[in-house]
């Protein structure tokens, strides 16, 4: 009997060589997870341009598997199955960023983080702290809000406003310092200036007397930044002018490395 064509699309290799079912799941999985995590079958449908039957038939797998629930309204939502495989995802995330990072303190002196753009937060994944005995600490795991940390500015800078403005509306915008930008326009400008130079600052606005300076990781699959902060006697204009092009330097070949582990393995 022959199979329905349905079928025959769904297990069929795709232009890369693997499982089209397989890159279509993962691909609606991405699109719920941009939308905020919760979905319609319509909506999937619309941002997909896959027919509604396949659709169907992926996100019931995706059910029985744990990835996505059905929520009462018929909706559906990224499940709790994918909080372990995140975890995990992290841990390695930050076990491949220390040797830039050491990197980083070597040549700038200064504690070098990593972190991710999780939801409305930053989320710390990486940490190699400066040799100085006057430096500064960031537990791995902590989550702040984007508002107040250069990590944050560089993350939301390559973000449209509207989507920063929406998220700032979610997040509200508390006053860590009395430098701390508090209103979604100044954020904005904020943004404009990462854009323009290249790089972010936290000048005091997490901490008082602590400067930060970060980067976005280009082409990461994830978005993500790394950043050196320290004492603001040490982080002056004068050793940022030194400092940036180091982390833009390590940023790059951080990404290398993360697109090259991640890369499809040999046939």
């Amino acid at each position: 009997m022959p199979t329905s064509s349905a079928s025959t699309t769904d297990s069929a290799r795709s232009a890369t060589g693997g499982v089209q079912s397989l890159e279509r799941a993962f691909d609606l999985l991405e699109r719920m997870a941009d939308a905020g995590g919760e979905v319609g079958l319509s909506e999937l449908s619309a941002s997909s341009g896959l027919p509604l039957p396949t659709i169907h038939r992926l996100m019931r797998t995706l059910v029985a598997c744990g990835y996505v629930r059905q929520q009462s309204n018929r909706r559906y939502a990224l499940g709790p199955r994918l909080i372990r495989l995140g975890e995990s995802a992290s841990r390695l995330l930050g076990t491949w960023a220390r040797p830039h990072l050491a990197r980083l303190v070597e040549e700038t002196g200064e504690t070098a983080n990593m972190a991710l753009l999780d939801g409305d937060e930053i989320v710390y994944v990486a940490q190699v702290p400066s040799k100085h005995s006057m430096r500064m600490f960031t537990e791995v795991g902590r989550r702040v809000l984007p508002h107040s940390t250069g990590v944050g500015k560089a993350l939301l800078a390559g973000f449209p406003p509207e989507e920063v403005r929406a998220l700032l509306h979610r997040t509200g915008m508390p006053a860590a310092t009395e430098k701390t930008i508090t209103t979604p326009d100044g954020f904005l400008a904020a943004l404009e200036d990462v854009r323009r130079q290249g790089y972010a600052i936290d000048d005091n606005e997490q901490e008082i007397g602590v400067r930060c300076l970060a980067v976005p990781v280009p082409d990461s699959p994830t978005a993500a930044a790394i950043s050196i902060s320290g004492p603001a006697g040490r982080v002056t204009e004068a050793a940022t002018d030194k400092i940036v092009p180091v982390l833009q330097q390590v940023a790059a070949e951080l990404s290398e490395a993360l697109l090259t582990s991640g890369g499809s393995p040999a046939a």
